[in-house]
């Protein structure tokens, strides 16, 4: 009988731990100067897309350059006060991926199984991409910059290594398919406005619409390209073809017409940083 009421007591405990633990978690989120500072994360992850985009559009017209994360992040740290910008990434990219993240666990508790399953894994997804973000703001404020292309190519020989490695990356391009897939369905169809509070009145609200279609579409095809090169260097069990976006998007000027795709792509991507900084007072919290 002891060691029930003790067991009980110790249940009560974590119970009630948890849901303290859960309470400063919801005023944390509910505080508008950390609703400001992850809004914020948008902001830098359009910067981010604008400065990708533009890369690419450089490529496609001749010129080189390294059109990803990495590559955007290093032309900010490029400009004058750029250092203010890499700090002001790392702060709110990190603290929106932590939103994210504390969504992920804790959200939408109200909801039935699957549709909450479904919302977690999607707060998942974006937490890992903000933290990403953060990850790679910190290494260049930190003066230690990382490279994008050189990561998946060390990430990818070292699963190619093992059985279940490759397997696993086999599952990552599949995912990315899928996920390519879903950006140009929610593109298409102006799904993504569902979690969205408003959108802007007139010609702006217009042209809103506009940069979300177009940049959704975009992004979903230059995902689509990334998670193919996972798989064709993962069939040719060759690493060096896995470059991330940098080496997908420089692949379509391998491909017949590829040089106008790679010109609508980074144009899109473009749209899709625009879009984010609207986005960063329109998104649901």
């Amino acid at each position: 009988m002891g060691k029930d009421d003790d067991a009980n007591k110790a249940g009560n405990a974590v119970s009630q731990g948890a849901e303290s633990v859960g309470d400063a978690v919801d005023d944390a989120k509910d505080s508008p100067a950390v609703r400001a500072v992850a809004r914020a994360g948008f902001v830098a992850l359009g910067l981010i897309h604008l400065l990708v985009g533009f890369i690419a559009l450089r490529i496609a017209l001749g010129e080189s350059g390294q059109a990803d994360q990495s590559g955007a992040v290093a032309q900010m740290a490029a400009t004058p006060g750029g250092v203010v910008l890499l700090w002001a990434g790392l702060v709110a990219c990190a603290v929106l991926a932590l939103y994210m993240a504390s969504d992920a666990v804790m959200g939408w508790s109200g909801r039935s199984a699957s549709k909450k399953l479904q919302k977690r894994l999607k707060a998942a997804g974006q937490a890992i991409v903000f933290a990403a973000a953060a990850v790679t703001f910190g290494s260049f404020a930190l003066s230690r910059p990382s490279n994008s292309s050189e990561k998946s190519r060390t990430a990818s020989a070292d699963l190619m290594s093992s059985t279940p490695g490759t397997v696993l990356l086999v599952i990552i391009g599949a995912a990315l398919l899928a996920t390519a897939g879903t950006y140009v369905f929610l593109g298409i169809t102006r799904r993504y406005e569902k979690n969205l509070r408003g959108k802007p009145c007139g010609p702006l609200g217009d042209a809103f619409t506009v940069l979300g279609v177009v940049g959704y579409c975009a992004k979903g095809v230059a995902l689509g390209a990334v998670g193919l090169l996972v798989l064709i260097a993962t069939a040719a069990h060759d690493p060096s073809q896995q470059g991330g976006l940098d080496a997908a998007l420089k692949a379509f000027l391998q491909q017949p017409f590829g040089g106008w795709v790679l010109v609508f792509v980074s144009l899109g991507l473009m749209a899709y940083g625009i879009f984010s900084l609207f986005r960063s007072r329109y998104q649901r919290l």
